[in-house]
C-alpha cells in the first residue's frame, strides 16, 4: 500500500514537474518588457470585452457564470500565442462560433481535457507495459496523454467546420439561382443578398446565417469589398472564393451582375452534377465489401439451405 502510494505522488510531482516545465518555457518565449506589456494589454482589452459579450448574452445564469469563468481561464492560460489564438479564432468562425470568447472557452476547454487525459497516466503509469517501469517512460507517457488532450478539442472543431462547409457547398446553387432571380428583379446587392438569406433559413442554416451577416454588413458598414471578402473567409469555399470575385469586379468596373450570376450559377451546378456522378461512380466498388461480408452469406444460406437439409436428413437415414 506503501509503495503504490509512493508510486501516485512520484506521478503527480512528475505532472507537478510538466506544469512548471510549460511555465518556464512560456516565460522564456515571452519575457521582456514589450512582451508583457502587450500581453497586459489584450488581457485587459479581452477582458472587457468578456464583460460585455456576457452581460448582453440572454442566458441561464449559471450557464453564463460557467462560460464566463471558462473564458477567464482561457484567457489567461500562458500555454498560447497572439498567432495560435488568430489561427484558433478562425477556425471558430469557420465552424460558427462567432463570439469574442470563443476562442478562450475553447483553450480553456482543450487544457481541461489534456489535464484528464494525462491524469490516468498519472495513476496508471506503472501499468504501462515496456515503458512502465522507467521514470523518463511515465514522463514522456504522461507528456504524450497531455498533448493528444490538448490537440482533440481543436479536431472536433475542425470537423465541425469541414461538415458545415460541405452543407454548404451542396445547397451554393439554389442560393445562386435564388440570388439571379433577386438581381433580375432590380434589387440591390445587399437587398438580394438578405432575400436569399431568408429563403436558405429552412433550407440551410448555416449558409442563411452567413448570408445574413454579410447582408448586415453590407447595411451597416457600406464597404461591400471588406464585406464581400469576410464572407468568402468565413465560409473557405472555391465556388464562394468565385463569386465574391465575380461580384467586386463587377461593382468595380461596372459590369452587369446578373449576367455574371447566371454564367456562375451555370457553371456551379454543372460543378455539382459531376461530383454527384462521380459519388456515384465510387459507389458500386465501395458496396463490394459489405455485400460479401453481409449479403453474400444470406443468399448462400437461402439458396443452399434446403439442399443442405436434405442431405443431412437422407445422411441420417442411411
Amino acid at each position: 500500500m506503501s509503495q503504490s502510494l509512493a508510486e501516485t505522488l512520484i506521478n503527480l510531482l512528475m505532472l507537478l514537474a510538466l506544469f512548471a516545465v510549460l511555465a518556464i518555457w512560456w516565460v522564456t518565449k515571452h519575457g521582456g518588457r514589450r512582451g508583457r506589456i502587450a500581453e497586459r494589454v489584450r488581457e485587459v482589452a479581452s477582458s472587457h470585452q468578456l464583460v460585455s459579450d456576457f452581460d448582453d448574452a440572454p442566458e441561464n445564469s449559471f450557464r453564463r457564470r460557467f462560460f464566463r469563468r471558462l473564458a477567464v481561464f482561457g484567457d489567461k492560460l500562458p500555454l498560447f500565442d497572439a498567432k495560435n489564438r488568430a489561427k484558433l479564432h478562425k477556425e471558430m468562425v469557420r465552424s460558427g462560433y462567432r463570439s469574442n470568447y470563443a476562442v478562450s472557452i475553447l483553450l480553456a476547454v482543450k487544457f481541461f481535457v489534456g489535464v484528464l487525459c494525462a491524469i490516468p497516466t498519472v495513476m496508471l503509469g506503472d501499468r504501462i507495459p515496456f515503458i512502465g517501469s522507467f521514470f523518463v517512460g511515465r514522463g514522456t507517457a504522461m507528456m504524450g496523454a497531455f498533448v493528444i488532450g490538448m490537440m482533440l478539442p481543436e479536431h472536433i472543431i475542425a470537423f465541425r467546420a469541414s461538415r458545415r462547409r460541405k452543407q454548404m457547398a451542396g445547397s451554393l446553387p439554389d442560393a445562386l439561382d435564388l440570388l439571379v432571380i433577386c438581381t433580375n428583379a432590380g434589387n440591390s446587392l445587399a437587398v438580394s443578398i438578405r432575400r436569399v438569406a431568408d429563403e436558405l433559413a429552412t433550407i440551410c442554416p448555416p449558409l442563411s446565417d452567413e448570408f445574413s451577416l454579410a447582408a448586415d454588413e453590407l447595411k451597416l458598414s457600406g464597404d461591400s469589398t471588406r464585406a464581400l471578402h469576410g464572407l468568402a473567409e468565413r465560409i473557405d469555399l472555391p465556388s464562394i472564393r468565385a463569386l465574391i470575385s465575380t461580384l467586386t469586379q463587377s461593382m468595380r468596373y461596372g459590369t452587369p451582375i446578373t449576367q455574371a450570376l447566371r454564367t456562375l450559377s451555370r457553371t456551379e451546378r454543372l460543378s455539382h452534377i459531376v461530383s454527384l456522378e462521380e459519388k456515384a461512380a465510387k459507389l458500386a466498388p465501395k458496396m463490394v465489401l459489405p455485400m460479401m461480408l453481409f449479403i453474400l452469406p444470406a443468399v448462400v444460406v437461402i439458396a443452399a439451405g434446403p439442399a443442405v437439409i436434405q442431405l443431412l436428413a437422407f445422411l441420417d437415414t442411411r
